[in-house]
């Protein structure tokens, strides 16, 4: 099971990451683009992901995956229950999310290589 603590401790090294508290609910974001957001119970994530994908990503895990909320639906965003992942799988989400946010060559810089993830 994933923890804020763990997802906290990944987003905030990542570098123009900020933690942002808005309505009960813990935010991380790269200048004003929010790219992880929990839930107020904490047990549900959401993440950047892209929406062409999302179909397709819910449909492999619908144990794991939920669609964004109607109102996120407009957006590139995806939902993950915490207790369904591991670490492992967290850092590829959250390094997944922030990489869609930041310049590539920022995502580059931290990452090395061609900006893939890697374990």
């Amino acid at each position: 099971m994933v923890t804020v603590d763990d997802v906290r401790r990944l987003a905030l090294s990542l570098p123009r990451t900020e933690e942002a508290l808005v309505r009960d609910r813990i935010k991380f974001r790269v200048g004003r683009i929010v790219y992880l957001a929990f839930n107020r119970e904490e047990s549900v994530l959401g993440f950047a992901f892209p929406r062409e994908e999302r179909e397709a990503l819910i449909t492999s895990a619908p144990d794991t995956f939920l669609p964004p909320d109607p109102a996120d639906e407009r957006f590139n965003w995806v939902q993950v229950r915490t207790a369904a992942i591991d670490t492992d799988e967290m850092r590829e989400l959250v390094l997944d999310a922030w990489r869609m946010v930041v310049p590539r060559r920022v995502a580059e810089a931290h990452l090395g290589g061609g900006g893939h993830v890697s374990g």
